[in-house]
């Protein structure tokens, strides 16, 4: 099974004090092993740099820490989904009909991505954001992790 996984379940896998940190980690296990394929968008790799070392964690990720999970759990086990210039444009474009304001944008790029990718599952702690912003043929796709 290909599965898209959200930025929210990369930064819960590499804290172990976050609430979900048990069926992130789970999950990214999965994908590591092999037995799921997983996929991430580009940017969702500087949200989740940007949000493990800015959340008021405690400790605090140091950069180098952030840094080292990316580069030893994430990135030889993940495909990389990468967005045109047109798939910009089209997500904005949808983003400013649709009335939509602030970083949920963002959330319509990591839909975008799974969309691209051809996934079968999407996998998110937001999901009443994603199916509030997702066409109808994802919505059964998207679900938390048990």
């Amino acid at each position: 099974m290909k599965a898209y996984v959200d930025t929210n379940i990369l930064v819960a896998a590499s804290v172990q004090d976050h609430q979900h940190h048990a069926q992130a980690f789970e999950l990214v296990r999965k994908v590591k092993e092999g037995s799921l394929q997983g996929c991430i968008s580009a940017h969702g790799l500087a949200e989740f740099y940007s949000v493990l070392t800015r959340a008021p964690f405690s400790p605090r990720v140091h950069p180098a820490e952030a840094g080292r999970f990316l580069e030893d759990n994430i990135l030889p086990h993940f495909e990389l989904v990468t967005l045109s210039p047109d798939d910009y444009k089209q997500v904005l474009s949808t983003s400013a009909k649709a009335g939509l304001v602030g970083g949920v944008v963002f959330d319509a790029l990591h839909l975008h991505c799974a969309q691209k990718a051809a996934c079968d599952r999407i996998y998110t702690f937001n999901v009443k954001d994603f199916r509030a912003l997702a066409p109808n043929e994802l919505q059964d796709k998207i679900t938390a992790p048990a």
